[in-house]
């Protein structure tokens, strides 16, 4: 059972952490659901393989049993959304980290109520502007359910949407590599404007 002071770790660590390819993999998914840390995607991986082993154990069953234990398994992950109602075993094997990431309340929200970024959402969660219904969640790791997907909602004192809606109506300030792409760089236009200013002083002699 253990000391409940230390209570049994929900994650596991990758066997090949130091795998170049990995971290790149690892880097990509934290910036894309806007993660705190490894620790968040490990614990999808590891939440992942014990749904997987379930699905595993239950190919081994005999057909008996796998019709009275499947539907149980199937159920409960439909009801979160990770896979449709006439789903199969197959399907739950080939599932992957995203698309339980994809559950999370704070990657929700991000879709769902117009944040630029996924940080945003999670900032907006944990400090109490996010509702389901009638009850204020701020554990952006919540797993939403189909059920609570269109009850999602800002809370009646927050002053998100109005700080969002002006976000919108700002122009949009371009940055040095946009307005390389679209015409000269700020370089060719420092040169061009030292030319003109000895042009200039040439005339005038």
């Amino acid at each position: 059972m253990g000391d409940p002071k230390y209570p049994r770790r929900v994650w596991r660590k990758p066997k090949r952490p130091l795998n170049y390819e990995l971290k790149m993999e690892e880097l990509k998914t934290i910036g894309t659901f806007g993660l705190r840390s490894k620790r968040e995607l490990w614990k999808a991986h590891t939440e992942l393989s014990r749904v997987r082993h379930q699905a595993r154990s239950l190919l081994a069953l005999g057909q008996e049993v796998r019709e009275e234990k499947e539907p149980i398994l199937m159920k409960s992950l439909a009801r979160i959304g990770l896979v449709s109602g006439d789903a199969s075993l197959d399907d739950v094997l080939n599932l992957t980290p995203n698309d339980l990431l994809s559950r999370r309340l704070q990657t929700m929200v991000t879709k769902k109520l117009g944040f630029r970024t996924p940080y945003q959402a999670r900032q907006a969660v944990i400090h109490g502007h996010i509702m389901i219904g009638d009850r204020r969640v701020n554990i952006p790791s919540y797993t939403v359910t189909v059920e609570e997907e269109d009850i999602i909602h800002f809370s009646p004192e927050s002053k998100i949407p109005q700080i969002l809606e002006k976000a919108k109506e700002e122009p949009v300030v371009k940055t040095a590599t946009e307005e390389s792409e679209v015409g000269e760089t700020p370089a060719e236009t420092a040169t061009a404007a030292k030319t003109s200013e000895k042009d200039e002083s040439s005339s005038t002699e």
